[in-house]
């Protein structure tokens, strides 16, 4: 890879959780971390595995047990015809699962067909496995959807893969099942592969999360991937999987999960254990506490004049929010808004000018303490949004909103 990886831009959300640290009492709405702690059946099953000496190689496909319970979980909740509980693979977390499946599927220059805008990182490991990058864009007034018929006038004789994330960071947007049907057909009129990225699955409002692979006949060149990270408050522990039918990629995805890891952590391994065998109650609250929080921060967005604009979304934890492009006019003086000390440099220029949603960013983070990421991050459509993550306690939310009343008329 070496110099080729210099080609590979890094993501502007670990600049600004790295700058973040730096800032007196923030108010961290930049990156997409719960408030939550871990379930106590994930703790104590971490404390067990410890205990009792779990601290030895494990199969590099991940703990038998876990597979067998997530193979039960796929077939149940997610609809998924799941056969063996081998074609279920254990990752450390869900970037990990997305970089070594695009290693695994990719030959230099073919192409994926991707939403814009996209969580960045989906354009890093695409990129590190020498894939071509082509974007399609998610309609704002369509919830937040992708056109399939836009979408299909991007196939070219070269695409390899459809990549979906539902619910989608940053948007929230959630695809519907009709979609999904016409994606499905899509896919296997032209014999391409699709990458269904369910991290937050569970994070849904008032509509219904279809795993693309429970669509008849799909499942054969669809591989969904998840992650425990967002429905058990698993973060930092880092554990993720995916399902893999078909038996020649499912070799190549386990030879470079080898090669990057050997196998995943084994104490955590047992967490995720500890997880699907303990209560599922904690799943809901959590849910329902995240509603509760978004309906508080929009609620707060909606004093302010009219600074941002957006509809709540309908999945995920994200403010994707676009932002008044007179913003400066509207400042308080600088007396009323240098509430911390320093300044966070941020800004990005492109082509000899300043991102927008880069430069207000910037502003944010030096004058009001509250963390966010710029939109022009996820892409060339997220330019003029700005997104922001409601998953933080009730107190940090209602923080963040009241600088923003200090530094805006």
């Amino acid at each position: 890879m070496s110099h080729y990886l210099d080609s590979v831009p890094f993501s502007g959300i670990i600049r600004i959780r790295d700058l973040m640290y730096a800032v007196e009492r923030p108010f961290r709405l930049d990156q997409g971390d719960v408030s939550f702690d871990a379930p106590d059946s994930v703790k104590a099953a971490m404390a067990k595995a410890i205990a009792d000496n779990r601290s030895h190689y494990l199969q590099t496909a991940g703990l038998p047990r876990l597979q067998e319970l997530l193979a039960e979980k796929l077939r149940r909740k997610n609809g998924i015809a799941v056969g063996s509980p081998d074609e279920v693979l254990v990752t450390n977390g869900g970037i990990h699962a997305l970089y070594i499946l695009f290693q695994a599927l990719l030959d230099p220059g073919d192409e994926v067909i991707i939403p814009d805008p996209q969580w960045p990182p989906t354009s890093g490991t695409i990129l590190s496995a020498r894939g071509t990058i082509v974007r399609c864009p998610l309609h704002e007034q369509m919830g937040w959807r992708l056109d399939v018929d836009e979408l299909a006038e991007q196939v070219t004789p070269r695409t390899r893969v459809i990549y979906l994330n539902s619910p989608h960071n940053p948007t929230g947007g959630v695809v519907t099942r009709e979609d999904l049907e016409a994606i499905a057909a899509l896919a296997d009129k032209h014999g391409l592969w699709i990458v269904s990225d369910e991290a937050y699955e569970d994070v849904v409002f008032d509509v219904e999360h279809v795993s693309v692979a429970s669509i008849a006949g799909i499942y054969s060149r669809t591989v969904p991937v998840y992650t425990f990270s967002k429905s058990y408050a698993m973060t930092g522990l880092r554990l993720g999987y995916m399902a893999i039918a078909d038996a020649a990629l499912r070799d190549r995805v386990r030879k470079v999960l080898f090669f990057t890891t050997s196998n995943v952590s084994s104490v955590v391994q047992y967490g995720g254990i500890g997880a699907l065998e303990g209560s599922q109650d904690v799943v809901e609250q959590y849910r329902v506490e995240l509603q509760a929080r978004r309906d508080l921060f929009y609620a707060g967005v909606e004093t302010l004049g009219g600074f941002f604009s957006g509809r709540p979304p309908s999945g995920a934890f994200y403010a994707f929010l676009r932002f008044d492009p007179g913003w400066k006019a509207r400042r308080a003086t600088p007396s009323d808004t240098r509430t911390a000390p320093g300044h966070v440099s941020a800004t990005t220029p492109k082509n000899g000018e300043v991102s927008p949603s880069w430069e207000l960013t910037e502003y944010l983070i030096s004058a009001g303490r509250i963390g966010c990421i710029p939109g022009a991050d996820f892409g060339p459509l997220g330019e003029g949004y700005l997104r922001f993550c409601f998953a933080r306690e009730r107190p940090e939310l209602e923080g963040a909103i009241e600088s923003l009343r200090r530094l805006f008329r």
